[in-house]
C-alpha cells in the first residue's frame, strides 16, 4: 500500500512511475519527474521558453483515472484511483498534470520509440564529435548513449548543410549539427525582443538562419549558444580555445552592472575562458548579456599594470610595497583633514568599502571630502539596469558615497590645487574632468586599480590590485540583494588584494585593521546593522534579500 500523499491547494496528486507523489500543480510531466530525481529525454523543451513540440524526445505513457457509471474515480486497494493508460505514448513537455494522471517516463514501449526519435535525429547529423567545440555538454551525445541503438540503419549520403557560418559578431551556425529545436528562435522572439532568426526549407533539408538583410547582434545573443542542445550555435570568443571537461567552474556574479547576474567562470591554470550565466530566479533567471559575460577580458590584458610604483620628480619607478606605505605615513602627517579628498568607487565590494570608511574616520570624518564615481547607462527591457556600477547600494550603505554629489567639488577642487592629498580607489580621475596639469601637480596622489591609466600614470604611489574573479567579497545589487563575490583564479604575480592594500594604507594613516578578510567580514556585518550579523556561508550561493531603506 502506498504511503499518503498531502495535499495543498497548490499542489496536484499525480502517480510517477507507479508512485503517488504530490507535485506543485500547473506544471508539466518533465517538470514533475524532475522534481522526484527522474529525467525524460527531451531537446527542444526549456522551462523558461514556450513549449515547441518539435523534438518529440519526451515521450511518456500518460493514464488517467478509470470512472464508475456514477462518473466517479475508481478507487484501488490503496486508496488512490485506478489508472486506465492510453494506448498511444504522448509529449512530456506539453502535458500539464491533472489530478489523479499517472504517466510512465521508462518502459518497453517508450524506450523503442526514442530510439526511432533518436536514429532520425542522427540520420543526417555529422560525425563529428571529437572535434565539435560542443562536447562534453552535448545533449544528443549524452541521449544518444542513453536511448540511441549502437548503428543506424541510414545508407544513403548524408544532406550537405552550411558550416561555420557567422550569423553574428559573437555567434557561429553549423546547421548540419542542428536539431531544430527551435530554442534559439524562440529565445530571440520572446525573450530578448528580436525576432531574428528562422527556419528555412522543408524536410531534411531545413535550415536555420536570420532572417533577410538582419544578423544575430543582440546584446543577449549568447544566450542562444547556452541553450542550444547541441553543437550548432558556438561561442566565437571561447570556439575552440579549451575544452570544457579541462575547465573549472566558479559560481560568482557580474560586476558589470547594479543587476549582479549570478555566474559560473569558466579558468583552467589561471586563465578564464569564458564566463556564463547561473540560474537564481531572484536575479537573472538563466539568461547573461553579452556585454557581462565577456567583461572578465581586463584580466588578461597587455595594458594591466603588476608592479607597485613610486613617482620621484616626475619619473616613474618600482617600488617595495612596505616602503610605499611607510612613505604615505610620512607625508600624510602634515597634511589637513580639510585637503584630503578620496574618490572610491562603487566597483569595490562592501569590504572594501567599509576600509575605506575607516580610512575616512581617521582622516577626519567631517573634513574629508569622499564619494564615488555614479555611473548612469541607459536600460533594456531584460537585464541592463541604469545603474553601471555594480555595488552602488553599497557604497551607499557603509557611508562612502554620496551618490555623486560631492563628485563636482572634489573634481573642481583638484583642478583649482586645493588638495594636498588625493586618493583614488580603482577610477580614473582623467575621465571625471581632472585635467592633466592638475594630475601631474597633487603632491600626494594614493591610486589602485589594475588598468594603465593617466591617473595611474600620474600617481605618487601606484598599489596594483586584484580583478572581480581574482578575489572574494560581497556586494548589493540595485534590488538589494547581498550577493558573493568568489574567487576563481590566483591573483597574478605583482599584484595583491584590493582589501589588503586598503588595509596597508588604513594602518599608515593611524588606523586599525584585521588580519584576514573572515575577521574583516566578520567585523563589517556586526558593525553594519543591515547585515544582521549574517555569516557567509548565509548568504550562500544564491545570495540573500536585505532590508534597506
Amino acid at each position: 500500500m502506498s504511503t499518503p500523499v498531502a495535499k495543498s491547494r497548490e499542489s496536484t496528486i499525480v502517480q510517477i512511475d507507479g508512485t503517488w507523489v504530490s507535485v506543485p500543480s500547473g506544471i508539466n510531466a518533465i517538470e514533475a519527474a524532475r522534481m522526484q530525481g527522474k529525467e525524460v529525454p527531451h531537446f527542444c523543451y526549456h522551462p523558461k521558453l514556450q513549449v515547441a513540440g518539435n523534438c518529440r524526445m519526451c515521450l511518456i505513457e500518460v493514464g488517467l483515472p478509470k470512472s464508475g457509471t456514477d462518473k466517479k474515480p475508481i478507487l484501488g486497494a490503496d486508496g488512490f484511483p485506478e489508472i486506465g493508460w492510453s494506448p498511444r505514448p504522448q509529449i512530456g513537455c506539453a502535458t500539464v498534470v491533472t489530478e489523479g494522471m499517472a504517466f510512465r517516463t521508462d518502459s518497453p514501449a517508450l524506450r523503442e520509440a526514442r530510439k526511432g526519435v533518436m536514429e532520425f535525429l542522427l540520420a543526417n547529423h555529422p560525425l563529428d564529435c571529437p572535434i565539435c567545440d560542443q562536447a562534453g555538454e552535448c545533449r544528443l551525445q549524452e541521449h544518444a548513449s542513453d536511448h540511441g541503438q549502437a548503428s543506424g540503419r541510414f545508407a544513403e549520403d548524408k544532406v550537405k548543410k552550411p558550416k561555420r557560418v557567422p550569423i553574428g559578431p559573437r555567434v557561429m551556425l553549423d546547421n548540419e549539427r542542428c536539431v531544430l529545436c527551435s530554442r534559439c528562435i524562440r529565445f530571440m522572439r520572446d525573450v530578448a525582443n528580436d525576432d531574428c532568426l528562422g527556419f528555412v526549407s522543408r524536410g531534411s533539408h531545413t535550415c536555420l538562419t536570420t532572417h533577410p538583410a538582419r544578423q544575430l547582434e543582440s546584446n543577449y545573443s549568447l544566450n542562444t549558444v547556452d541553450i542550444c542542445p547541441v553543437g550548432a550555435l558556438t561561442s566565437q570568443d571561447f570556439r575552440f580555445k579549451m575544452r570544457v571537461w579541462f575547465l573549472k567552474e566558479t559560481p560568482s556574479i557580474c560586476v558589470s552592472c547594479g543587476t549582479g547576474c549570478n555566474t559560473i567562470i569558466g579558468s583552467r591554470e589561471g586563465k578564464i575562458y569564458r564566463q556564463t550565466p547561473r540560474n537564481n530566479e531572484h536575479v537573472n533567471q538563466c539568461w547573461m548579456c553579452d556585454d557581462g559575460r565577456l567583461n572578465f577580458k581586463d584580466l588578461h590584458s597587455p595594458d594591466r599594470v603588476l608592479t607597485p610604483t613610486v613617482r620621484v620628480r616626475g619619473e616613474v619607478f618600482k617600488t617595495d610595497w612596505e616602503d610605499g606605505f611607510a612613505q604615505i605615513a610620512k607625508l600624510i602627517k602634515d597634511i589637513k583633514p580639510s585637503e584630503i579628498a578620496i574618490v572610491a568607487s562603487a566597483r569595490m565590494t562592501n569590504e572594501e568599502l567599509f576600509i575605506t570608511k575607516k580610512i575616512m574616520g581617521v582622516l577626519g570624518r567631517d573634513t574629508v571630502t569622499a564619494d564615488i564615481v555614479p555611473r548612469q547607462q541607459k536600460a533594456d527591457h531584460l537585464l541592463v539596469c541604469s545603474d553601471g556600477n555594480p555595488n552602488s547600494r553599497g557604497a551607499r550603505l557603509l557611508g562612502v558615497s554620496q551618490n555623486g554629489v560631492r563628485l563636482p567639488t572634489i573634481t573642481g577642487g583638484i583642478n583649482a590645487g586645493k588638495y594636498k592629498a588625493v586618493f583614488c580607489f580603482r577610477e580614473d580621475l582623467s575621465a571625471i574632468g581632472v585635467t592633466p596639469e592638475a594630475l601631474a601637480s597633487i603632491p600626494l596622489l594614493v591610486v589602485t586599480g589594475m588598468i594603465r591609466t593617466p591617473t595611474v600614470e600620474a600617481a605618487t604611489f601606484f598599489f596594483p590590485g586584484a580583478g572581480f574573479a581574482e578575489k572574494s567579497g560581497t556586494m548589493i545589487n540595485v534590488r538589494d540583494r547581498l550577493q558573493r563575490l568568489n574567487s576563481a583564479i590566483p591573483i597574478p604575480s605583482g599584484a595583491c588584494d584590493d582589501w589588503l592594500i586598503l588595509a596597508k594604507i588604513l594602518k599608515a594613516v593611524g588606523g586599525e585593521c584585521p588580519e584576514s578578510f573572515d575577521a574583516l567580514f566578520g567585523q563589517m556585518v556586526q558593525s553594519v546593522q543591515a547585515f544582521g550579523g549574517l555569516s557567509w556561508a548565509d548568504i550562500g550561493s544564491g545570495g540573500v534579500p536585505l532590508h534597506l531603506e
